[in-house]
């Protein structure tokens, strides 16, 4: 028997901005006339999300009074938790030919059209105050601190937007849903409860475990909800994440999980994060949400110090938990026993246990060393060996493709002028 998941989106309903039938002919008659830009890769993860409603109840990027409170104290300006800014940067140019009252074409990388956006607003944000305030931080060290000074463009618009397609995704289309579609296999599936679970990385042993605990302790079902939009620079690539994905499904309880790719273009915000990834997945239907140690961390300042406190996501969650809708499940750290054949939280385990961090098992890769069984599946550390052998000195997929976020506006071009794809 059907069942329908009982946490309401954030701000109450789901938004759909996209358009069909004769609105959308029309749409694409109005927008061939129209200055257009071809979205960055970050822009076109946001568009999606913003167009399908996993940004709820956010219907277009920010306007100023919603932006400078939400860098402020993490709300909207109708006082809406918020943490995130969602912003559409554009070159000086742009801005000039879609001043407000008159239109943009949003196209995507190979110039198709993707939506239009009536300008309501144009402004000239203070970029080193919003790395400040959001991240915490204005050195560049910070992977989104870094690039939102090094690399977004001098002017944000917002206005009302329209959206006529999705951005072009291809690859493993049976892992793509929208939170719409995520909402309704749950009900099909008869999952009052879920569990959702964030990661950029692959799934090894201690993530399966996590999982699994959380899941019996919220007595729910489990979405595996990796992101595999814009991710830290250097992470795994996307495809062979997905690969290692499929591969791990098999070590979890029949019929206890669901495998859904989410295309976010993630900041690397920390606490702030935590907070979006937790209205995110509510958004999707998840009824409980892991946050984990480091969440979201970009790793160490110009110092060598860590940007944010190992459990400070976990405790900014807590701390909003009654407001953000969605139950918050945090953990410490686990690693392994060997004595024992199992994971401990760090605290509690004995002298002598194990664990592999992101940089080592990098390193491990690079040297063509050995993953241990307790930390990873072989069928996952057959995927990476296959997709990351060491090559001339240099870690890189096998296929040379470009690792994922190592470019700030790949597929993004200055188009201002009226017309078709370009």
């Amino acid at each position: 028997m059907a069942v329908t998941t009982f946490r309401l989106p954030h701000g109450g309903a789901l938004v759909d901005l996209l358009v069909t039938g004769n609105e959308a002919a029309e749409l694409a008659r109005h927008a061939a006339g129209l200055p257009g830009w071809r979205l960055t890769r970050r822009q076109r993860c946001d568009l999606e999300l913003l167009a399908c409603g996993g940004f709820s109840p956010l219907r277009s990027f920010l306007g100023e009074a919603d932006y400078s409170r939400v860098c402020e104290s993490v709300r909207l300006a109708d006082g809406t938790l918020w943490p995130i800014p969602v912003m559409l940067d554009v070159p000086d140019e742009v801005a000039a030919a879609a001043r407000p009252g008159r239109s943009l074409a949003l196209r995507d990388a190979d110039g198709s059209l993707l939506g239009v956006l009536r300008v309501a607003e144009s402004w000239r944000p203070d970029r080193a105050a919003e790395a400040a305030t959001v991240f915490g931080t204005q050195d560049p060290a910070h992977p989104g601190a870094g690039y939102l000074l090094r690399d977004t463009h001098p002017v944000y618009l917002t206005g009302e937007l329209k959206v006529l397609r999705l951005p072009s995704r291809p690859e493993f289309p049976q892992f793509r849903h929208t939170p719409a579609q995520v909402r309704a296999a749950f009900g099909r599936r008869g999952w009052p409860r879920v569990v959702a679970f964030q990661t950029r990385n692959p799934l090894h042993r201690v993530h399966q475990e996590l999982t699994l605990r959380a899941a019996r302790q919220a007595d729910a079902h489990l979405l595996l909800h990796p992101v595999v939009g814009v991710t830290k620079p250097g992470d795994i690539d996307p495809a062979t994440r997905v690969r290692c994905y499929q591969a791990i499904l098999r070590h979890y309880p029949r019929d206890r999980v669901l495998l859904s790719l989410l295309p976010l273009a993630m900041r690397m915000a920390g606490p702030r994060e935590a907070l979006w990834h937790a209205i995110i997945r509510k958004n999707y239907g998840a009824t409980h949400f892991i946050v984990g140690r480091d969440h979201a961390g970009p790793g160490t300042n110009s110092a060598g110090r860590p940007f944010y406190p190992p459990y400070a996501a976990q405790e900014l969650a807590r701390q909003h938990a009654g407001e953000l809708g969605i139950g918050v499940l945090t953990f410490p750290r686990l690693v392994y026993v060997p004595s024992r054949d199992a994971y401990l939280p760090e605290d509690e385990a004995p002298t002598g246990a194990l664990s592999i961090s992101g940089t080592e098992l990098r390193q491990r890769l690079y040297a063509g060393r050995d993953l241990p069984a307790w930390f990873t599946p072989p069928e996952i550390a057959a995927e990476l060996r296959r997709s990351y052998p060491p090559r001339n000195g240099v870690l890189g997929p096998a296929n040379g493709e470009a690792r994922p976020g190592s470019g700030a506006s790949a597929g993004a071009g200055r188009e201002v002028g009226a017309g078709g794809p370009r």
